[in-house]
């Protein structure tokens, strides 16, 4: 006997809150560690950045490999009283929460003439390869919920909103928090450890690391309590089947055959280059090309406001009026805009304030077009997994969903990381030595980022979205008045 689907599931009140809370918890730690992290080690530990860039890379590849696994292991995974995804949060959190401590607690500081101390380097490597995999878990197990939680695409365009506000706000506090300290600094471009800017950023940074860590774990106790796995009881032929390593391969490659799937992960390489890119700039662009010092690096923290904010509204509206490919389009267009713009830097003779002008334009459409990323993303990533599930000989779309849910995410997390893995590497190559503080070198680097949202372009527009039920939308009937 085929089982029908109730009426479809939504997130609404506290429970929309609450598994949105995502997006705050484990975004604030992630951003303040991606962002800061590079300059941390760098330019006050004395790390140098060819050994933090490995670092970085290795755990961003680790992180990739984990993702896919994970997905598996969760959708492979038979429901217990607390459900099925879960469980696996109470898991990854406490390690996770460790080791966002410990990272900016190095036990040696690199010695001064020596930035390939291998002591620092191995305590960096290991503690971030570790916090990679236990983040790798939480955030595979928080976005493989969305598909099960909700089910209807006005509902996930609801969810995406809120989780897009939370991310911005994670954003705006994560990078406004070191922007304070840096302010405080005699002299930004002089903050290693043994100089009395660098003492001052190695009492504060540490600080704010342990407050980011606690809204994390704050945020992922509020995710457990607020998804309700309970619909799991009312299939009574869930059956776990053992699964082959070459079972598990093909679960994983399932995705990779999804077409339009393939491009909305390729898309999200391209992101994921550019993205890590910007916030690998956000520091060294404004010590060394615009050169601000004290309050004015109070700048940056109010165009990530008011630029993220502001953007964020106006691609609300346009979603409500568009075609969510064509808004999603439109978004990465600013972006590769925004990004092309920083040519104006290379013209080092103009004043300082038109410099800042196109500084401010520049940078906050970069920004506001990213983090509006998710508006289209997300619904449209469930959407197509949903699609899958619909397709899938398994009669039951609940139990088709939960089996595919992780592998779909997994790959795309996957594949994701690849970006900034990729731009980890290539930034921490092309920064070394003199040209950590070259003003051409950074111009550079933030001109390339629109090369990347460029080809994250060009794969969202090659999705054939007509072929996505969810999106068919019913033409208009035109009544005779």
């Amino acid at each position: 006997m085929v089982e029908t689907l109730p009426s479809p599931r939504e997130l609404k009140g506290k429970r929309l809150f609450g598994y949105s809370m995502g997006d705050l918890g484990m975004s604030l730690p992630n951003i303040f560690t991606g962002v800061f992290i590079f300059q941390f080690y760098v330019y006050t530990i004395n790390l140098n950045s060819i050994l933090v860039s490995i670092g970085i890379t290795t755990q961003l590849l680790v992180s990739a490999i984990f993702a896919v696994i994970f997905g598996v292991i969760v959708d492979n995974k038979k429901p217990s009283k607390m459900g099925k995804r879960r469980p696996f949060l109470l898991i990854g959190l406490p390690v996770w929460v460790a080791t966002t401590i410990l990272i900016w607690y190095p036990p040696w500081r690199c010695p001064p003439g020596n930035s390939f101390y291998l002591p620092t380097a191995a305590y960096f490597w290991i503690i971030i390869i570790i916090r990679s995999v236990s983040r790798s878990l939480l955030f595979n197990v928080y976005i493989s919920m969305l598909p099960e939680q909700s089910q209807t695409q006005k509902n996930r365009e609801k969810v995406a909103s809120v989780r897009s506000a939370f991310m911005i706000i994670a954003s705006v506090i994560a990078l406004m928090l070191p922007l304070i300290v840096q302010s405080f600094l005699e002299d930004p471009k002089n903050a290693k450890w043994w100089d009395p800017s660098g003492k001052i950023v190695l009492t504060f940074i540490p600080l704010i690391g342990i407050g980011v860590a606690i809204i994390g774990l704050i945020s992922v106790l509020i995710i457990f309590f607020s998804v309700d796995e309970s619909f799991y009881k009312s299939i009574t032929n869930y059956k776990i089947e053992k699964v082959s390593l070459r079972d598990r391969v093909r679960q994983m490659s399932l995705p990779a055959r999804d077409s339009n799937f393939k491009y909305i992960i390729i898309s999200g390489f391209f992101g994921g280059v550019a993205g890590k890119l910007l916030g690998l700039l956000v520091f060294p662009f404004q010590t060394h090309v615009m050169e601000f010092t004290s309050a004015l690096f109070f700048i940056y923290p109010l165009i990530s406001v008011f630029g993220k904010f502001a953007w964020y509204i106006f691609w609300m509206k346009v979603r409500k009026r568009n075609h969510i490919l064509k808004s999603y389009s439109i978004t990465l267009a600013l972006a590769v805009t925004g990004s092309f713009m920083g040519t104006f830097f290379l013209l080092r003779f103009v004043p300082f304030e038109i410099q800042l002008m196109f500084y401010i334009i520049s940078w906050s459409t970069v920004l506001g077009s990213m983090y509006s990323f998710p508006l289209f993303s997300i619904p449209l990533s469930a959407a197509i997994i949903h699609e899958a599930a619909e397709n899938s000989e398994e009669p039951n779309k609940d139990i088709a969903m939960s089996k595919i849910s992780g592998s779909y995410y997994g790959l795309s997390s996957f594949v994701r990381t690849l970006g900034p893995a990729t731009a980890s590497l290539l930034a921490g190559f092309i920064l070394v030595g003199k040209n950590e503080e070259n003003p051409i070198i950074l111009i550079f680097l933030f001109i390339l980022m629109g090369f990347f949202f460029l080809g994250s372009l060009i794969a969202i527009r090659k999705i054939k979205v007509t072929h996505i039920t969810f999106f068919k939308q019913p033409k208009p009937v035109i009544e005779n008045i």
